[in-house]
């Protein structure tokens, strides 16, 4: 079955943009449209949808609301991507703690976004380096900074390994990147962001990296 997609912002002109790329793609279906959060809840209501494209800025109700919640049921809902300009989207980081699966900036080439759109679909979160980086760096303002790591109770499930993989996933590190960082194998890494979600309770990568910024792990420009 085609990977069902819903594109949520109030520029028609960007949604006719990203139509054009995905209606392309043979496992792509474009199933629905909105021009707010609010009218996304209610085409969700009626429509089943697997990857939505969201928006952070629209009237009515923005996109960090309407990712809450969208993304309150996590284990059926679809899986939200948010869409950032990067220009004063400080709310895309409280899109990504309400539970969206990434973040893409809005010019994003179009292989990009179609590959986004499926790892989000098959389960993945989508936290490229360089993008995670800026993004932190853009939102230090908001992020908080006087906790440090030795004393959240969060940090304290986690073993030495655990936290140290923790670290370099919050930089944005693929698992192949950890594995050659640290000498382990790709498959062992793997196990290790596995135990940590389980243990952190998160859903993805990208609640993790939330998670490390949040407690102090890691702060912008750098880590502790």
């Amino acid at each position: 079955m085609p990977i069902r997609v819903m594109l949520v912002d109030d520029q028609e002109l960007l949604r006719t943009g990203f139509r054009m790329v995905l209606q392309s793609q043979q496992d792509i279906e474009i199933v629905a449209e909105a021009g707010d959060g609010l009218q996304a809840l209610e085409v969700l209501a009626r429509t089943e949808v697997d990857v939505i494209l969201m928006d952070v800025r629209m009237p009515r109700m923005d996109g960090v609301e309407a990712t809450r919640r969208i993304c309150e049921d996590a284990e059926s809902g679809p899986r939200v991507l948010i869409l950032t300009t990067f220009d004063l989207d400080e709310y895309a980081f409280a899109a990504l703690k309400a539970g969206a699966s990434g973040f893409l900036l809005k010019d994003v080439p179009p292989a990009e976004l179609v590959a986004a759109i499926r790892a989000v679909c098959g389960g993945d979160a989508v936290v490229a380096p360089t993008t995670t980086r800026r993004m932190i760096d853009r939102f230090a303002t908001v992020l908080p900074s006087s906790l440090p790591p030795t004393d959240t109770p969060e940090l304290a499930r986690l073993t030495d390994r655990e936290r140290e993989v923790l670290l370099l996933i919050a930089q944005g590190l693929s698992n192949g990147e950890i594995a050659a960082g640290l000498a382990l194998s790709e498959a062992t890494v793997k196990t290790h962001v596995g135990r940590i979600l389980t243990k952190l309770q998160l859903r993805d990568r990208v609640q993790a990296v939330v998670l490390a910024y949040e407690t102090g792990l890691v702060r912008a420009g750098g880590v502790l």
